[in-house]
């Protein structure tokens, strides 16, 4: 669809805006990929419910289980723009641009070496996650798991699991956090690979 042509005034309103701007509004619908917001200043979108658009990832900074853990329908809230979306006649915004980035606090207090107790929340053929701060979760893949093949690691791992663990990257841009279970000590009620 040429949204240009058929919807100059939502075209325009959608040019007007600059990365960064904050832009306020109601959220309107909850689907699976992400909120519709219909923006205060914004025009009617002709086949959506609103001009403004969140992916979940711009939701929260924190890994949710549900778009509803963050908003619901009817709720006010304000966002920053990130970018006008030409193909959907959208403008893509950010939730979580509005609030300080954990990882980053995190990755200040934070260095490669380090011992960290976490809890695994979730277990992947690849490799388990573990939180080891408030919403802060990294990986520990499974060839970095102390004394243990490859084969049958994921069995080894189960969520609610206290471990420890040693941070082995912290990647600020990508957020991302690297965690080894090989070099680090037995957590409680784990036996020593040693003795």
């Amino acid at each position: 669809m040429d949204w240009q042509s058929e919807s100059p005034e939502l075209w325009a309103f959608l040019e007007s805006l600059h990365r960064g701007e904050i832009l306020s509004g109601t959220v309107a619908a909850i689907e699976r990929f992400g909120v519709f917001v219909a923006l205060d200043d914004g025009p009617d979108h002709p086949t959506l419910p609103g001009v403004g658009f969140i992916t979940i990832p711009e939701l929260s900074w924190r890994h949710i289980d549900a778009v509803t853990d963050v908003v619901e329908v009817g709720q006010r809230i304000s966002c920053e723009f990130l970018q006008f979306d030409t193909f959907n006649a959208e403008a893509r915004l950010s939730l979580c641009a509005m609030q300080p980035d954990p990882f980053q606090a995190f990755a200040d207090r934070t260095t490669v070496g380090q011992e960290l107790h976490g809890t695994v929340t979730r277990v992947f053929p690849i490799g388990a996650f573990v939180e080891v701060g408030d919403g802060i979760e990294g990986l520990v893949p499974f060839v970095e798991v102390r004394g243990m093949p490859a084969a049958g690691q994921a069995e080894a791992f189960q969520s609610g699991d206290k471990v420890t663990v040693v941070v082995t990257d912290i990647e600020r841009p990508q957020r991302r956090l690297s965690l080894s279970q090989r070099q680090g000590a037995p957590a409680a009620g784990e036996a020593s690979q040693d003795s």
